[in-house]
């Protein structure tokens, strides 16, 4: 009797065990490494990256030397993760009071500043000359004034100070359309100009919508975000007129690249569509919406459809005359 007295409740303690256990392992402080991985801000280089590779299959009119694209990426990430981590260690004072970033990597004491601001500069110089002696230096100079513009542009100068930060600060974003195109020409065109000020006039209201829904947030840490300062019906009235030029920036690469009918087919029809997102934001807006009813986060993750389809269309483009000849 005593015995199955002693099953049952050995029984009965398996659940509350592996509950304990999956708590103990959610809890678990993650590796060193996973920890420096997260200080680079892993989905910002891919959408970075979605606007390099792209561009360079356009600068080529074709497939570029696979090797040129591959070191060109590389150097482009490691950018990238530096510009990253020195806005991790400028920004660790109010990640900590935001519950977005609160469990970034320097706020939770997993990584001291000194070693972050050791792995920024690592990654930063070491991307510069991994460029200029893979690609050109003409490459590497632009990458060089990428990382200044986000880590001391943006994130130093602009981000505390001004509702418009994003607007200035997100011309850091647009540099991989300029960097792509250098690696394969060792130069500049009117091409990947009219490209960076597509993403330039994409950032705002990209980045908008995910600080509608993180207002508090930014309110706690007393950044002056555009949400923050004006309500939602203001922040879209502004997205549409970005967006209405991010739309005309990508209609005048046609006829001055020229393109054809795969990235005129993506350019308008995504462009209308994100444009009447932007429009269906204000209307929600206007009609007393809020929260999840406003959608915000719809249209912030839409911005991140209507890049990468533009891009892949930027990338597919070159290739469409010579798999369908007389096509254009």
């Amino acid at each position: 009797m005593s015995k199955l007295r002693q099953n049952r409740e050995e029984q009965s303690e398996r659940p509350l065990q592996r509950a304990i256990d999956e708590q103990s392992l959610a809890t678990r402080p993650r590796s060193i490494i996973s920890a420096y991985i997260a200080l680079t801000k892993p989905r910002v280089i891919e959408l970075l990256l979605v606007t390099t590779a792209p561009v360079m299959f356009l600068a080529a009119q074709g497939l570029p030397n696979i090797w040129l694209v591959i070191n060109t990426l590389i150097g482009g990430a490691a950018a990238a993760a530096s510009a990253s981590v020195f806005n991790c260690y400028v920004d660790r004072d109010i990640d900590a009071k935001m519950e977005r970033t609160k469990d970034r990597p320097l706020v939770t004491g997993e990584i001291s500043p000194r070693s972050a601001l050791i792995f920024a500069f690592v990654l930063g110089i070491g991307s510069i000359f991994w460029l200029g002696g893979f690609t050109n230096w003409v490459t590497a100079g632009l990458t060089a004034s990428a990382i200044l513009l986000y880590a001391v542009f943006y994130t130093l100068v602009l981000k505390r100070r001004t509702s418009q930060n994003i607007v200035w600060g997100g011309a850091a974003g647009c540099m991989p359309v300029l960097i792509g195109w250098s690696a394969v020409t060792g130069g500049i065109a009117w091409e990947p100009v009219l490209l960076f000020l597509v993403v330039f006039f994409w950032t705002p209201p990209h980045y908008w919508p995910l600080a509608i829904k993180y207002k508090a947030d930014y309110d706690a840490a007393d950044v002056p975000m555009l949400p923050s300062k004006v309500p939602p019906t203001s922040v879209g009235r502004q997205m549409i007129l970005y967006t209405w030029a991010m739309i005309a920036c990508s209609l005048a690469l046609i006829p001055v690249a020229p393109m054809g009918p795969v990235y005129t087919i993506v350019a308008v029809g995504a462009g209308v569509w994100f444009l009447w997102s932007c429009y269906s934001l204000v209307s929600r807006a206007k009609q007393g919406k809020d929260g999840t009813s406003l959608k915000a986060m719809k249209v912030f993750h839409g911005s991140i459809t209507y890049l990468s389809l533009l891009f892949l269309a930027v990338a597919i483009d070159p290739f469409v005359p010579t798999l369908i000849p007389g096509i254009w």
